[in-house]
């Protein structure tokens, strides 16, 4: 199938063979081609080996901060205590290697592409091109000192390519959603597009971004009265929100440490309960000590009849 050949090749990447990293995949754009399989996780692939360096503006130690406290889906300034904790006792040159899926959904011409682009490749093209289909970009972290990666999904915003791109929505760890500042009608659309993320996932399961784009096209009075409907509206979706700028990469790299690291702390979570649900082989328990009973315990100096 056609996606097990993405497959394939993004496990290589990972594994520092095949096309040079963030290079795009383009992916298939008939309906035919598209695989059933997308629907799995990629949080499910665990590779043990040589890990790949990360360079250091991929590092993150401490928790990155929300752009607003009014639209946040986490208030707290540090990973929750048995993450910390998780991370210390692990060797980060010998752990599984982890995936969290990131889908990114949104009209046409908002700037979902340009926003991914400033981020893994630190450009900016003016001369606009459509998505056909699906890309994918796959980024390299080191978080709390283990190695992580997203892989970043662009989805197409024209409507001939919604049934394709909606195959690819399953298993998204995260959901962005982006509208374009300066285009308020680009803002009531997202509500649609979430609910046609989320309809392909488990309920409760994908955290959700609300992003606006080209903030640079805006006054400061212009960029604050959308951001009031675009706080409210995220506030609706429970959603947290972002104001950006791929032009000038205002909040691009903050805004996409922070996906990592909500990403990457609720996958140590759910790694740590279904280590805690396995059960212990036989004979790598604790012992437990049985303590006599006197009163209970048969005399010894019984004499037979």
């Amino acid at each position: 199938m056609a996606f097990l050949n993405g497959d394939q090749e993004a496990l290589q990447r990972l594994r520092g063979v095949g096309p040079r990293l963030g290079r795009k995949k383009r992916l298939p754009t008939k309906r035919t081609e598209v695989d059933s399989s997308l629907a799995v996780s990629p949080t499910s692939w665990a590779m043990k080996g040589p890990l790949l360096p990360v360079s250091r503006d991929r590092r993150i130690s401490d928790f990155p901060k929300c752009y607003t406290p009014e639209a946040c889906l986490q208030l707290r300034e540090d990973f929750q205590a048995q993450v910390r904790a998780a991370c210390q006792r692990r060797n980060p040159g010998t752990v599984g290697l982890k995936i969290s899926k990131v889908v990114v959904v949104g009209d046409l011409c908002v700037g979902k592409t340009s926003l991914i682009n400033r981020f893994c490749k630190e450009v900016f093209d003016r001369d606009y091109k459509a998505t056909i289909g699906v890309d994918f970009e796959i980024e390299h972290f080191e978080i709390a000192g283990v190695p992580y990666n997203l892989q970043i999904w662009d989805t197409a915003g024209q409507e001939k390519f919604k049934c394709i791109a909606s195959a690819y929505y399953r298993g998204a760890e995260v959901i962005i959603t982006v509208f374009d500042l300066a285009d308020i009608q680009t803002l009531d659309h997202t509500k649609r597009w979430l609910e046609d993320a989320l309809r392909e996932n488990h309920p409760g399961s994908s955290f959700v971004f609300l992003v606006g784009t080209k903030k640079d096209l805006l006054s400061n009075a212009e960029s604050e009265r959308t951001e009031r409907d675009a706080v409210r509206l995220a506030n609706e979706m429970q959603a947290e929100y972002w104001s950006v700028s791929a032009k000038t990469g205002e909040n691009v790299k903050d805004f996409f440490f922070r996906v990592a690291a909500l990403a990457f702390e609720r996958s140590v979570l759910m790694e740590m309960e279904k280590s805690c649900n396995r059960l212990l082989p036989i004979g790598t328990g604790d012992f437990i000590r049985i303590e006599e009973n006197a009163a209970s315990s048969p005399r010894s100096n019984l004499n037979c009849c």
